[in-house]
């Protein structure tokens, strides 16, 4: 039986609007993730699975979440950054190789974080889907980081408090179900959130002096749980 429901029809096809560009252009990158790795490392399948896992759980997002008719430049942006840190991937089994490579790559993804979020505000197109998704690529760009610094043995696993804070924190939201509310928006958490990820592109760098690395982990790392520590607080006292 054909199904002649107009909203349901109009709400099909408001759906295949921004699902279909990015399912294309998952495929384009798709291809450009495994022409880079294979250029820059010997492990091309890794990559390739983490961003086709990418791309999967973002085109459901926008499936299920997305409120607009386009994709939009700042969505295109947050899947290339996610295409990006999916290459950098290949470098926790390889973390001797292109060790310039890898540090270009982490910046040139560090250095589009912001720009989605004013081409979403510029363009209209904010949405909850799009929040979560620059999260999301952010918080992934930590931990990659770091595991790449902890498989080079450039420094100890303390190293894992700059790039699994979070997760850690989602862990804790498990047990405790008060952290799971919503948090208001806070200039500290973003601020805190750029050092965090710098600090770590700092650390990459070939050129950084190794009596150096230590003091920008150690300060870091104390930025982010006291940032962690104030939002658990928050959350705590006011489910009380």
């Amino acid at each position: 039986m054909i199904n002649s429901d107009p909203q349901q029809t109009l709400k099909t096809q408001r759906l295949a609007g921004p699902a279909v560009p990015l399912a294309m252009l998952a495929v384009g990158l798709l291809v450009l993730v495994g022409i880079a790795s294979a250029a820059l490392f010997d492990n091309v399948a890794t990559p390739l699975a983490v961003f086709l896992v990418i791309s999967v759980f973002a085109l459901r997002g926008v499936l299920l979440n997305y409120p607009h008719d386009t994709l939009g430049f700042c969505n295109v942006v947050t899947l290339i950054r996610a295409a990006m840190i999916s290459v950098l991937c290949a470098a926790i089994i390889e973390p001797a190789s292109e060790s310039w490579w890898v540090f270009l790559i982490a910046l040139a993804a560090f250095a589009l974080d912001g720009l989605d979020g004013w081409l979403a505000r510029r363009s209209g197109l904010s949405s909850a889907f799009g929040a979560r998704f620059d999260m999301e690529i952010d918080a992934l760009l930590g931990a990659v980081l770091a595991l790449i610094l902890l498989a080079g043995g450039r420094v100890g696993p303390e190293i894992l408090i700059l790039g699994f804070a979070r997760y850690a924190f989602v862990a804790a939201s498990i047990l405790l179900p008060k952290l799971r509310r919503t948090l208001p928006e806070n200039f500290r958490r973003k601020a805190i959130c750029v050092i965090q990820i710098a600090a770590l592109i700092v650390l990459l760098c070939p050129l950084t002096p190794p009596w150096l690395m230590y003091p920008v982990l150690l300060g870091a790392s104390l930025l982010l749980l006291w940032s962690f520590a104030a939002d658990t607080w928050f959350l705590l006292r006011r489910a009380e």
